[in-house]
């Protein structure tokens, strides 16, 4: 508890706005961004699962979630003193409030709303590695242990002081390798072990409505800057810096695939637009609160290009049908960022080197433990209640199968 004159209403007020910027960018941004990118007879599907995993893991999040992840513990996991919030008192009672350790400044609510936000956007990204070909009940299943035993932990390592990887010195300002990379691995993992959608490489799979992509694609650039910005957890200048460098990212991002697509295929696209300012932001994301403008133009613009090859010729060789690139955009996106975070970290902005090897081990630590906890958590949710649809339901489509509706004519 801290008295309320030691709480700051400017900060707070940023940082609730920042909130709902981020939870912006899960509802409606990437449930459009996908829901575009699908066959028609699978969109409401793809959007009905974006909607109930934000419902879940918000729950969980507050159920145990934030307490896993934000309270002190070992270097591995927190204390679980904050389950359900037991024993704190969120009212203005005797002039008090609860805060956290983490920002004393903030009322609690505000904190641990503000990081449900980012536990939200990372488990609904992964829904872009099995759409079209998963069951609606078992996939809830496994976000919900996944949310819990992966994403929890690792927000733990490196945005908890005592954690393991945030005691060794690993940069990641908003989310490159508790985000990015953890989902872009994640979903690489659910879609090998998942298979691929019947008629993969042999049938023209047209998007429904890339309208509606590049409306998610805008709503998620614009949540973004609540992302970044808010991740100062205060109205300063800090903040203005993430904010900055933000938008230079996502600007250099939407370039660099434009021009990689344009060397390759001899002409640009709206698609590879949107996917290339979603990579600069990816990219920019550990890095924001730490490097100057003009090292946010080449993370992002490297970005582009690195996340145009992940998603054409990397990800042909990986053979998995990472269905609309998660791996390709926020996994190739989160490693990039996070390697060049610890080589254009100014000691001036973050007030710390930056380490390559620091960064590296880092995201080899995210990436192996990700692999791991998730294709076991995956092959447990399928042996139980298996995940996939059958034959009949994926050649219908899943908004009739599953759901009883679909988009009107």
């Amino acid at each position: 508890m801290a008295p309320l004159s030691e709480v700051s209403a400017v900060d707070t007020a940023w940082v609730m706005t920042a909130t709902i910027l981020v939870l912006l960018m899960t509802l409606p941004g990437i449930a459009l961004f996908y829901a575009g990118m699908v066959r028609r007879k699978n969109v409401l599907n793809t959007m009905a699962g974006v909607v109930a995993i934000a419902a879940l893991v918000s729950i969980l999040w507050f159920a145990l979630g934030y307490s896993l992840a934000f309270t002190p513990g070992g270097g591995w996991i927190g204390s679980g003193s904050r389950a359900w919030f037991a024993g704190l008192d969120f009212s203005a009672m005797h002039q008090k409030v609860a805060v956290s350790h983490l920002a004393p400044h903030l009322p609690e609510a505000a904190f641990a709303t503000f990081q449900l936000a980012f536990a939200v956007i990372t488990a609904a990204i992964l829904v872009g590695a099995w759409v079209e070909r998963m069951r609606f009940g078992a996939m809830l299943v496994f976000v919900g242990l996944w949310s819990l035993l992966v994403y929890a932990p690792i927000a733990h390592w490196v945005w908890e002081p005592g954690g393991w990887l945030a005691r060794m010195g690993a940069l990641d300002f908003a989310g490159g390798t508790v985000v990015h990379v953890n989902a872009g691995i994640a979903g690489l993992v659910c879609a090998w072990m998942l298979g691929a959608r019947r008629g993969y490489g042999r049938e023209a799979f047209e998007p429904c409505n890339l309208g509606f992509t590049m409306m998610g694609a805008s709503l998620l650039w614009i949540g973004w800057f609540g992302f970044n910005a808010g991740s100062s957890l205060a109205a300063d200048s800090r903040a203005a810096l993430a904010l900055s460098v933000t938008h230079i990212a996502a600007s250099a991002g939407a370039l660099g695939w434009m021009a990689a697509e344009y060397l390759v295929r001899g002409k640009t696209s709206l698609l590879g637009l949107c996917s290339g300012l979603v990579a600069g932001l990816v990219a920019i994301t550990p890095a924001a609160g730490f490097v100057t403008p003009r090292s946010a133009l080449i993370i992002g613009g490297v970005a582009g290009v690195a996340c145009y090859w992940g998603a054409t010729s990397l990800k042909r060789m990986l053979g998995a049908d990472d269905s609309l690139d998660v791996f390709g955009v926020h996994g190739v996106g989160g490693i990039v960022g996070s390697l060049l975070t610890g080589l254009f970290a100014d000691a001036d902005i973050a007030g710390v080197q930056g380490s390559v090897v620091t960064q590296a081990v880092g995201v080899l630590a995210v990436g192996a433990f990700t692999l791991v906890a998730t294709a076991v958590l995956f092959w447990l949710v399928d042996s139980l209640i298996g995940l996939r649809v059958d034959e009949e339901a994926e050649r219908l489509g899943l908004d009739l199968a599953l759901h009883s509706e679909r988009v009107g004519s």
